[in-house]
């Protein structure tokens, strides 16, 4: 009977600490304007993969936004939003570092930049309808 007792207690105690490291992870939606393919998307994505702390990421271009699933204790919405500047695309209030816009690809630069300039333009922010 002490046994018995004794292995209910032994692995209560294992699913109390087990319970206990439960990380807080949060989702976040950040505007991505100048996102304008699958290759942008891809790229984003690879690059954001890399960091620790960002459990998933999902690029949606048509919509020009970013959905990014990560761990709070490990890295913040700031530091995910210089990733993205980082690549190469504008995020949120963070624009483009101009060290990578410069390197990326001219098929994936803004039209004023000597990008695409085909009707529709994917690559050129959305207009603002008023």
């Amino acid at each position: 009977m002490k046994k018995l007792y004794l292995v209910l207690a032994v692995s209560a105690g294992f699913s109390l600490i087990s319970s206990a490291q439960v990380k807080a992870s949060l989702t976040a939606k950040i505007s991505t304007p100048t996102v304008g393919c699958e290759e942008c998307k891809t790229r984003i994505e690879t690059y954001l993969k890399r960091y620790d702390g960002v459990s998933s990421i999902n690029v949606n271009w048509k919509r020009k936004e970013t959905t990014v699933k990560y761990l709070t204790d490990r890295i913040n919405i700031e530091e995910i939003k210089t990733a993205i500047a980082n690549c190469g695309y504008d995020a949120d209030d963070v624009p483009a570092n101009e060290d990578s816009y410069k390197r990326l690809p001219k098929t994936r630069k803004k039209p004023s930049d000597g990008g695409p300039t085909k009707a529709p333009n994917i690559h050129a922010p959305p207009s603002v309808k008023q």
